[in-house]
């Protein structure tokens, strides 16, 4: 069985992916977004090196926000790396190497795919953990949801799947754009596996 080869330009990549996923996480944080634009790096390293490396950008990320800004960040930090596995999973599998019309003609599955299992992790984290009140934008829908008959936990998961539908949506154009702008050298390079 192959394995992916880190080099020191893959181990750049990645550390760009964390940056991403910080600057990502902070804008909607700023703006109180209902979306969290903290998975576009770890989509791209998942679709880049595969999944297990995938997981890596969110772990980091998830640990650096929690430390220093957004503490709910540490404790989501599973649900990231579960969507890094999971884009590591549909890129290398169903759009390795199809462009970005393979990914706009079935993205509803694609984002599906990568977004559900993330989903049911964080609203039981949501859930379990911070009883629906988080520092994401989401939390007033969750509140207003919460005051009609569907009760805290549906109305949490209702509005995580939304939410983490639409953002895997936009993280996942995002990357096909910027992987299909790459230079071919540059993607064989980062791509090269060792025996």
């Amino acid at each position: 069985m192959k394995r992916q080869k880190m080099t020191p330009l893959s181990l750049c990549l990645v550390a760009m992916a964390v940056g991403i996923n910080v600057a990502g996480g902070q804008l909607a944080l700023l703006f109180k977004l209902p979306i969290y634009l903290d998975s576009i790096g770890t989509i791209l390293t998942g679709a880049l090196f595969g999944p297990w490396f995938g997981m890596i950008p969110n772990l980091l990320s998830g640990i650096i926000l929690g430390i220093t800004t957004d503490l709910y960040s540490l404790y989501f930090a599973p649900v990231g790396m579960i969507t890094g596995f999971m884009s590591g999973l549909v890129w290398k599998r169903w759009l390795s190497g199809r462009g970005i019309t393979a990914l706009k003609g079935r993205l509803w599955l694609w984002a599906l795919a990568v977004s559900l299992p993330g989903t049911l992790i964080s609203s039981l984290i949501c859930s379990l953990v911070f009883g629906g009140i988080t520092s994401s934008g989401s939390t007033i829908l969750v509140q207003l949801l919460a005051k009609t008959p569907l009760g805290m936990t549906a109305s949490i998961f209702l509005v995580q799947i939304g939410t983490d539908y639409l953002d895997r949506v936009i993280s996942m154009l995002a990357v096909a754009y910027a992987l299909e702008k790459l230079p071919a050298e540059l993607k064989a390079r980062l791509c090269r596996k060792e025996g």
